[in-house]
């Protein structure tokens, strides 16, 4: 017997013949249209469990109506697909998607490997922010959890414990070492303020780091505490694909234990892209192998034009060093082109030497990047060759350290998703999901940077990771919300940014419906010692035919963090002009700028201050 609610087709003579003979002749039989988005994603269903179906498209065959209405009238359903199993009638997608969450489209199939219980409920690959963030949360919700977290160590041999790219070598060691360079330049700032100090000051690299990685080991243990107070499985182990819900998990010593689940989340992260051309792994370093340095880089060369790239020359350049950024096109891709040039300037007005226009170019089999080491050492001496991107002119230096930050590549390609079918973007390893995080496999989901043109921040990993988990095992139908995310980028002058930029707005809106307004400001604790006037930088970008709501946010200055996260709430609950113009600014700070902004670029007035 059919279970509950589904029905057996009854005898049929005629078309209904032909239609019974069809359901009676195939183990999962579809009636479907080409064009239809809900009969592809039953048929990706299908793939994914590895079962064979037969589909007939109703749209290109000739008496395709005719079946449509022989179908509504066996069984009262009038749209595709129309899904039967075993000669049993599904239904549509949502009631095919429902017996598969049930397991009741396992048991139609016959299949008893689909009838054993799963190992675990839920299975995590990476145990990044979001990784950690979903299985707790899914753990909390009684839910029985696996991670799997796995660092393969860099050309160079450097790895970390468990935590993912921000804790480890992105985000926490990143502003503490932004903030050690904020500190050389609060001691050059105190002399005004009347410190006295005779000791010649100097900056030790060593200590830093090391009271960089004790505090980033306590946070790996923390983790992992964590996870054992919430009852989570973690395996330090590499997570691959061998078969639908089945992965095999092999540990640093090489020893394979397989683990099954119902679902699956991918949390894998990216890691740096090199450059493709000689010396590049033997010789340069990534984010990845910087916060752990056991030495000085000392003359260090900067390829790349990334926030990355941007954050680490601009701390290395506060802490005394001698540093070069070598950019093929633009600063900032993606960011606010007036804010990455203000940046730029900024940061070459403090040192910071910029080659433009020069990149890694391979013609006609000739490469014209390539780095040799002259001498071995910690540092050691490398040779740099470059070639123009709008010439034939060479450069040609000596650097101590060589760091690449050109991009980063989503870990995607070698854990087993061909052997069950998740589809990737095959240029960058990116996932295509839907808006609750879902791929084409339906049992597995992916979250944090793998993500295909979504943002790739911590917090927006963690957020993903908690809502999917809730949608999942707790009722909830709340989904992350990917718009409005704030952001800073912690160069020497802190940028913080919400909505869109100037470019994006413009290219959206149209010039002729934004307003822009704009203003210089000088930070009060800057005047004393008579730094950096007028280069803080304030602007919003406002929607004229929306109350001028507030459609893009951006802040240079001291702090640009801690500023755009209160204005990010505001703009959540669509902040305008007019409530700006109505709140009372908090005297003195650089904040209230946004408070007492009345010059637009339209009107092409100076903003030049004179004052705080």
């Amino acid at each position: 017997m059919p279970p509950p609610g589904q029905t057996q087709l009854p005898d049929c003579d005629g078309l209904k013949l032909r239609v019974r003979t069809l359901i009676a002749s195939h183990r999962v039989m579809i009636f479907s249209k080409s064009y239809c988005p809900y009969c592809n994603k039953v048929k990706e269903l299908f793939r994914s469990m590895h079962v064979e179906y037969y589909a007939l498209e109703l749209d290109v065959t000739p008496d395709g109506p005719s079946i449509q209405q022989v179908l509504a009238e066996l069984t009262n359903q009038r749209t595709v697909p129309n899904v039967f199993v075993n000669g049993t009638h599904i239904g549509g997608c949502d009631s095919t998607y429902q017996a598969y969450q049930d397991g009741s489209l396992q048991k139609l199939l016959g299949d008893s490997k689909d009838t054993e219980p799963y190992d675990y409920d839920l299975i995590i690959i990476g145990g990044g922010s979001g990784g950690l963030a979903c299985s707790k949360e899914a753990a909390a919700l009684g839910k029985k959890v696996m991670v799997l977290d796995f660092v393969v160590p860099t050309p160079l041999g450097t790895s970390w414990g468990l935590g993912g790219t921000c804790v480890n070598v992105g985000c926490i060691p990143k502003k503490l070492m932004h903030q050690a360079a904020l500190l050389g330049q609060a001691l050059q700032d105190s002399r005004k303020y009347g410190w006295q100090y005779e000791e010649q000051v100097k900056h030790n690299w060593a200590v830093m780091v090391e009271a960089i990685q004790n505090y980033i080991g306590s946070l790996n243990w923390g983790y992992r505490v964590s996870l054992r107070e919430k009852s989570v499985t973690y395996l330090n182990s590499y997570g691959e694909f061998i078969e639908p819900h089945k992965i095999k998990a092999t540990n640093r010593k090489g020893q394979v234990t397989y683990h099954t689940a119902e679902t699956f989340v991918l949390a894998t992260g990216e890691r740096p892209r090199y450059l493709g051309i000689p010396g590049d792994k033997e010789f340069c370093i990534t984010s990845d192998d910087l916060f752990s340095l056991p030495y000085c880089p000392g003359k260090t060369l900067v390829v790349g034009a990334s926030y990355v790239a941007l954050e680490c020359a601009g701390f290395l350049a506060g802490l005394g060093l001698d540093v070069t950024v070598m950019v093929r096109s633009i600063l900032l891709r993606g960011f606010d082109q007036e804010m990455a040039e203000k940046i730029g300037a900024h940061m070459e007005t403090h040192g910071v030497k910029f080659i433009r226009k020069f990149v890694p170019v391979i013609l006609s089999l000739q490469i014209f990047l390539q780095v040799e080491q002259l001498e071995e050492g910690m540092p050691g001496r490398l040779k740099v060759i470059a070639k123009s991107t709008e010439g034939s002119e060479i450069f040609e230096e000596e650097y101590n350290t060589v760091l690449i930050a050109i991009g980063r590549d989503a870990c995607t390609r070698n854990i087993g998703l061909e052997t069950i079918g998740v589809n990737i973007n095959e240029k960058n390893g990116k996932v295509p999901v839907n808006d609750e995080e879902q791929t084409n496999v339906p049992y597995v989901y992916a979250i944090g940077d793998i993500l295909e043109g979504k943002l790739e921040l911590t917090p927006v990993a963690i957020q993903a990771g908690k809502l999917l988990a809730r949608r999942l095992y707790g009722g909830s139908s709340v989904k992350c919300d990917y718009i409005n995310v704030p952001t800073t980028v912690f160069t020497p002058l802190e940028y913080g940014c919400c909505g869109l930029a100037e470019e994006r707005a413009i290219e959206e809106y149209g010039k002729q419906n934004l307003e822009v307004y704009h203003s210089l400001f000088w930070p009060l604790e800057w005047t004393v010692p008579g730094r950096d006037n007028n280069t803080c930088y304030a602007k919003i970008i406002c929607s004229k035919h929306d109350s001028n709501r507030v459609i893009g946010f951006h802040v240079l200055g001291p702090n640009a963090g801690e500023v755009t996260q209160g204005f990010a709430a505001a703009m959540k609950c669509g902040l305008t002009k007019e409530l700006l113009d109505e709140t009372i600014g908090i005297h003195p700070t650089c904040a209230e700028v946004f408070t007492t902004m009345d010059i637009t670029k339209a009107s092409g007035q100076d903003i030049t201050q004179r004052g705080c």
